[in-house]
């Protein structure tokens, strides 16, 4: 039977966060006047160096009230420190100094600051830090060694970061296989870049993929353009399954799409990746760009594309780390595609990864740093310089959408197969949505800064599945589905105004409580037309996305342009 999606009150719930945002704040408060009071810590040392042994030496940065001169280094000095160099950007410079001196160079008027000087771990901005990917790399030695994952994309090039590592490429376009629209460099530098254009003592940031040392196999199927056909990248997808012994292809990574328009059951793009899936090769699809399309009346609901349709592959929606590497502020990106999916009404998708403003690799052979030059990474955001934010990277670039959140999970897949080489593609799914972060609020809204025009989305699992991608849980689960794990489809019901859950035939959803409905999709804020959630109810109400027919325009290139340059 299927189960009913929880809705649970909208008042309540809101009371419930104002109530816990209450206890945090006084819990914080509590926590800092205990802390002044027990300590009484200097001000002006970090609270990192409260520990340090008192008869060590420790590296410090130390931040002057103005640009330092010898006279500034001179105090360091005087107590027994070591000048290792100046860092005049922050007006400070950086030392080996006794710990037990740090207490009195504070004291000293000019200085401003004393900090350590704290080492620097490579990660794909901070969207590596979102997913929890650290776990993997340092508790489990996870690197996605020796696993093939196949780009089937706009192809990609020697960039330094992903070279030495592409151990197959294929042309399906007629162009080469060098990325000349400006997108396939970025996913493979997403999923296995090694930061090395970005190491060493002169960086202040490693932009490191999720995999960094999985191998890449560059399958070109977009043109100059962006644009292929379905049996393009169904050859390809084939090629990937022939190859998927020869390279160890575990995970294919299609950041492509198109509309739908028929079931998945009869299209072929949709039964090319489920070939691929019962291959053995987990098949990772972005959502679409579509959450902002209103045309229908539907909110952006209805807009997963194809092959992200299909209930077998992993469709990615979008989420945006807001410039931070906590997760926890993290919002939905307002143009990630929502589901059900059109005509079979499956819900998607899956789960939720970063992509918006993640840093990777620039494909210079594009020419797209000459088209958008904004999105360029400033020098100064990952180096060490004088410059000013108007000289810019000819390595890295800012990319936006779901296509740049899908090859993190793509990553996450190859490091959950290099840990156990034995997992289906149904197990790295399931592990993948049972262990997601499941904490978000009820809805958010964002002003686009070009048009001004306002979105609210609501986080039900039609925007973000099953919840949001968790490396670290996933990598410590020893879960194993026992079945399928097709994603479930949600029925209507007319008389009710609400949907139900119902798990494929054969599926793990509901056949024992470690995998049931409700612990995989957690309290999920969907499905009744009277709430506030469905306002006007015209996704229930008007039967377009219901229906049998497709919902479909022309995508507007402007609104393209908007996703691609502010994301949001």
């Amino acid at each position: 039977m299927g189960r009913r999606i929880a809705t649970g009150g909208m008042a309540s719930r809101r009371t419930e966060v104002k109530s816990r945002i209450r206890k945090f704040a006084l819990g914080i408060v509590t926590f800092l006047l205990m802390a002044g009071m027990a300590f009484g810590r200097h001000p002006k040392i970090a609270r990192d160096l409260d520990n340090v042994d008192p008869s060590s030496n420790v590296d410090v940065i130390v931040q002057f009230t103005e640009t330092p001169t010898e006279r500034h280094h001179q105090k360091v000095l005087d107590r027994g420190g070591v000048v290792r160099g100046e860092l005049q950007l922050v007006k400070g410079g950086v030392y080996t100094m006794p710990a037990s001196a740090l207490e009195d160079l504070a004291n000293d008027p000019a200085v401003a600051y004393i900090s350590p000087d704290r080492k620097i771990k490579g990660m794909l901005d901070n969207t590596a830090a979102a997913v929890n990917a650290a776990t993997a790399w340092n508790s489990y030695k996870l690197t996605g060694n020796g696993i093939g994952v196949a780009v089937i994309d706009s192809g990609f090039s020697g960039h330094q970061d992903i070279n030495g590592r592409i151990a197959y490429s294929q042309d399906f376009t007629g162009e080469g296989i060098d990325d000349l629209y400006g997108h396939g460099e970025a996913v493979a530098g997403i999923i296995s870049g090694n930061g090395s254009r970005s190491t060493g003592q002169f960086f202040t940031r490693t932009f490191t993929g999720i995999a960094p040392k999985a191998n890449l196999i560059n399958l070109h199927v977009l043109n100059h353009a962006g644009q292929s056909t379905d049996s393009t990248v169904i050859s390809a997808i084939n090629q990937a399954v022939q190859l998927k012994s020869k390279y160890n292809i575990r995970v294919i990574n299609l950041s492509l799409g198109r509309p739908v328009f028929e079931s998945y059951e009869q299209g072929p793009l949709c039964q090319a990746v489920e070939a691929a899936w019962k291959a053995g090769i987990v098949v990772v699809v972005a959502a679409g760009n579509d959450g902002r399309d209103n045309s229908a009346g539907t909110n952006g609901y209805g807009t997963i594309y194809a092959p992200g349709n299909d209930p077998y592959v992993i469709t990615v929606g979008a989420m945006k780390t807001m410039g931070t590497p906590q997760r926890t502020d993290d919002l939905i990106a307002s143009y990630s595609s929502k589901g059900p999916t059109l005509i079979d009404h499956v819900i998607k998708p899956d789960i939720v990864a970063p992509g918006n403003q993640e840093v990777s690799l620039y494909p210079p052979a594009s020419g797209i740093g000459g088209t958008y030059p904004q999105m360029l990474v400033p020098l100064p955001y990952y180096e060490k310089t004088t410059s000013n934010n108007a000289y810019k990277s000819s390595d890295y670039m800012r990319f936006n959408g779901t296509s740049m959140a899908a090859p993190v999970v793509s990553g996450a897949a190859a490091l959950l197969i290099q840990q156990n080489s034995n997992l289906t593609p149904d197990q790295v799914k399931a592990r993948l949505m049972l262990t997601a972060y499941k904490s978000f609020p009820v809805y958010s809204s964002v002003t686009d800064p070009t048009t001004g025009i306002v979105y609210t989305d609501y986080y039900d699992v039609f925007t973000v599945g099953a919840g949001y991608l968790d490396i670290g849980a996933a990598v410590s689960s020893s879960a194993l589905a026992a079945g399928t794990a097709l994603s479930p489809t949600a029925v209507f019901n007319a008389n009710t105004d609400t949907a139900t859950l119902v798990p494929a035939a054969g599926s793990i959803w509901n056949t024992q409580t470690l995998w049931a409905s409700q612990t995989v999709w957690g309290a999920a804020e969907v499905i009744n037309s009277s709430q506030t959630l469905w306002g006007s109810q015209t996704l229930w109400g008007s039967q377009t996305l219901w229906g049998s027919q497709s919902l479909w325009g022309q995508t507007n290139p402007a609104d393209a342009s908007i996703i691609l340059t502010n994301g949001e």
